[in-house]
């Protein structure tokens, strides 16, 4: 019984003593910037060419220049794979990709252009224009742009563009 007591003390000992937690660590932790950066995207040379295309369309209206936003650029990838995944082009959650932007960037307004199997950048940038509903997104008033270009299972392409203005 003296060599349990004795035990228990002597780990109580050790648990206090050789633990620290003073308020400088505390400082330093509550301090300390704990927010996950995201890795720059390396864009493609077709998402590039999306980008500028875009922007030669706006400054032909007389718009402002849009800046690539990787924090758009992730929703854009991630709408991409659910898209190939599903085999459908859609605006499925875009409540959720509008949201984490919110968050991210403190986004003020966001939409979204998706195209299916055009094969460059050209081409799925002139149906864009062509179409009402794309062509607004288009020239909107935004200020950043997110873009991913993602080849499917059948070898086709899906481009997902991600318009945000902060």
């Amino acid at each position: 019984m003296k060599n349990l007591t004795y035990s228990v003390w002597l780990l109580a000992f050790c648990a206090f003593f050789l633990t620290s937690c003073s308020q400088d660590s505390i400082e330093e932790l509550e301090s300390a910037d704990l927010t996950t950066k995201l890795a720059p995207v390396e864009y493609s040379t077709i998402e590039m060419e999306v980008l500028d295309l875009v922007n030669a369309y706006r400054d032909q209206k007389g718009l402002s220049q849009l800046l690539s936003l990787d924090e758009g650029s992730v929703q854009a990838a991630s709408h991409n794979k659910h898209m190939i995944e599903g085999n459908e082009v859609c605006h499925h959650y875009f409540g959720n990709r509008y949201q984490a932007l919110v968050n991210s960037v403190d986004a003020k307004a966001v939409s979204e252009n998706v195209g299916f199997g055009y094969r460059t950048a050209d081409a799925v940038v002139n149906a864009w224009i062509e179409s009402d509903g794309h062509r607004k997104n288009m020239e909107g008033e935004h200020t950043h742009f997110g873009i991913s270009v993602k080849e499917g299972k059948d070898g086709k392409l899906y481009f997902t563009n991600i318009f945000v203005k902060k």
